[in-house]
């Protein structure tokens, strides 16, 4: 695990030399084909190396559940296990790692109908009118939730019209976890200083535009049935560029709109971290403050897993 641009793919390809393990993909960007560049994706040789699953399985107009990650990661991790190699997740979805390893909370699933309704109220009247809603029978997951939060908003007034449960106690109910089914090895791995991981996001997005980021996400933007609504068209840096086609921000404001995407991506991965619970930190710095080379890394990583697996 760790925050975007720490150097999480090149440790587990270097992981999957050493060790043999099978790398399952932990990203909600890298599921979308034709979404290459702005994801960071590992390139053909890279892939050629060290295979990832669950990569390149969704078109862009396609969302890709938190519930469906799950399954899939499951399914692939039996696969691995029984043929006597070991599972490696690698990604920084946090959301898909908590899924996985504490299981989905027990609530009722989507109905259309009630989406409808809700979609034509807060059309009518606004979503902060139906966040005051909210407040009147959720008031813990309202106080959370910004007013115009209208994805977050629709999904707890249906689970309440639903199931007659707030959200907020349907969560404390989790099923389908597996951190008691697996012996789990937790790595995060980040510089100690924070202005190197933004130094890297910032040369990483001027590399990216170098490869054709503009041209990857024109062939998107011009593609039917694509908008900026999706899921896919959503993922940090490629919203920054949909907007530049969509003539809403010039060429040096998408820049600094999706560098500053990036970094505030980061600093939610990282604080996501920071609460984890039985995580291995492995920082690419010493204590003087000098980068460690890719052997050194690896090395440390090896002592984690040799430390913790004892």
């Amino acid at each position: 695990m760790g925050p975007t641009a720490s150097g999480k793919t090149e440790l587990a390809i270097a992981l999957h030399q050493q060790v043999g393990a099978e790398i399952i993909s932990v990203d909600s960007a890298l599921v979308y084909r034709g979404m290459n560049i702005g994801s960071a994706k590992p390139c053909a040789d890279e892939l050629a190396k060290a295979p990832h699953r669950l990569i390149d399985i969704r078109d862009p107009s396609e969302p890709y559940s938190t519930a469906e990650f799950a399954a899939d990661a499951r399914r692939e991790m039996e696969v691995i296990v029984a043929s006597g190699k070991i599972p490696l997740l690698v990604g920084g979805t946090m959301l898909y790692f908590k899924t996985l390893l504490e299981g989905l909370a027990d609530m009722p699933a989507a109905d259309p109908a009630v989406r409808a309704q809700l979609d034509a109220e807060a059309q009518k009247y606004g979503w902060p009118y139906l966040h005051q809603q909210l407040q009147e029978v959720d008031p813990e997951t309202a106080a959370n939730l910004h007013p115009n939060h209208s994805q977050r908003i629709s999904r707890a007034l249906e689970v309440y019209r639903i199931s007659g449960k707030p959200i907020s106690e349907c969560r404390q109910k989790n099923i389908g976890g597996l951190l008691d089914d697996y012996d789990w090895v937790q790595i995060a791995i980040a510089p100690r200083d924070r202005s190197i991981l933004h130094q890297r996001i910032s040369d990483r997005f001027e590399k990216m535009l170098e490869l054709g980021l503009v041209d990857e996400v024109k062939a998107l933007f011009d593609c039917p049935g694509l908008n900026a609504d999706l899921p896919a068209i959503k993922a940090v840096g490629y919203r920054q560029v949909w907007d530049f086609l969509a003539g809403e921000n010039s060429y040096e404001q998408m820049i600094d709109k999706g560098k500053a995407a990036t970094r505030q991506l980061a600093k939610r991965q990282l604080t996501w971290l920071r609460s984890w619970a039985k995580v291995n930190w492995l920082y690419t710095q010493n204590e003087t403050g000098k980068s460690l080379t890719s052997h050194e890394i690896v090395i440390k990583a090896l002592r984690i897993l040799d430390q913790t697996t004892i």
